[in-house]
């Protein structure tokens, strides 16, 4: 392939997603120094883009109803005239949008039915859970001869704090009385792993609020707010459900001194913001704590001590595996972050 110009790199999913990805926009600049780099995605993950240093434009995808619409699509796609598509998460309908928009560097997974509409071709089955999210992205750069092992020391996610949405956040923690140093957890997911079921957040948080001063933030969407109130068991554990946008959260979670929640962005973002995490995730392969657990050596990963194997969502959930995650020990291993 000739030097690239101006690539678009497609991540048009949920909040974990994008920031795992975030890493290839300083790759492909430390490569291509005069590269424009442009991210494509979807509206309610864009702020996780804000003031990127490496990403020079952002396009939102033209939904209607919560669907895609090819043509829009491809008219605001064609007005980039960019000679590179890297298509991290590969949908029929994006990859016929690319398509139409007559990129001619088209690259996706070589493992879906409609990979013939990318010109070059990733042979991974990510499924498997053989290696982390970021590192299958990273591979996707092969194609643009950019040949680069990561580690946790060597990636960088550059996630920006935005000054409006800081000052709000300060503003909360002053009028709840938080101080300084606070715990978030973030007792909900997106569904995409199974959690850990309630009653083990409330073990926790009794644990950690009658042998810690600490107060402990409960974060979550406006749906989740009701499940964030059932733990509110005393003084020390504010919810704040439903209150903050992105940016905010992202300013919330840089002022945190520990994460605490299931397989979802939040702990991506605290990982990416190099914050202390502990993420419970499911023994299932596809959404494993080695494919998706928090890209960092700061992190306390718990997984079921229940001895199965070849798991899957619907044996995970008949054995209940995460009720067999037990509190007491994992409380010992918090205290030391405390």
């Amino acid at each position: 392939m000739n030097k690239i110009k101006n690539i678009l790199l497609v991540r048009t999913d949920r909040i974990g997603d994008v920031v795992l990805s975030l890493p290839l926009a300083k790759i492909i600049k430390q490569n291509y120094p005069d590269c424009k780099v442009t991210f494509l995605v979807k509206e309610y993950t864009k702020d996780i883009l804000y003031n990127h240093p490496y990403i020079d434009s952002i396009l939102v995808v033209k939904e209607k109803n919560g669907k895609i619409i090819i043509k829009d699509n491809v008219t605001q796609i064609k007005k980039g005239n960019f000679d590179c598509c890297i298509v991290v998460n590969p949908t029929l309908k994006m990859a016929l949008i690319l398509l139409f928009s007559k990129i001619k560097h088209r690259i996706g997974s070589g493992y879906r039915w409609y990979s013939f509409l990318f010109t070059k071709k990733v042979f991974e089955h990510r499924k498997y859970g053989e290696k982390h999210e970021l590192e299958f992205n990273i591979k996707l750069l092969t194609e643009i001869n950019i040949n680069f092992k990561s580690n946790f020391e060597n990636v960088s996610f550059d996630i920006q704090i935005d000054e409006v949405a800081n000052k709000s956040v300060e503003k909360y923690l002053v009028k709840n009385k938080i101080k300084e140093e606070f715990i978030i957890v973030h007792p909900g997911s997106g569904g995409s792993a199974i959690d850990l079921p309630l009653r083990k957040f409330t073990e926790l948080i009794k644990l950690i609020s009658s042998k810690s001063d600490l107060a402990i933030v409960l974060t979550g969407n406006e749906k989740e707010k009701e499940l964030c109130s059932s733990l509110v068991l005393n003084n020390k554990v504010i919810n704040s459900a439903g209150l903050f946008n992105l940016k905010e959260l992202i300013a919330l979670i840089n002022k945190s001194k520990i994460l605490i929640t299931n397989s979802t962005g939040p702990i991506h973002i605290a990982a990416a913001m190099k914050k202390n995490v502990v993420g419970f995730y499911p023994k299932i392969k596809a959404c494993s704590a080695n494919r998706w657990g928090p890209y960092t050596e700061k992190k306390i990963i718990v997984v079921p001590p229940i001895n199965c194997s070849n798991c899957t969502r619907k044996q995970c959930e008949k054995l209940k595996c995460m009720e067999t995650i037990e509190m007491g020990p994992l409380y010992e291993k918090i205290k030391n972050l405390l």
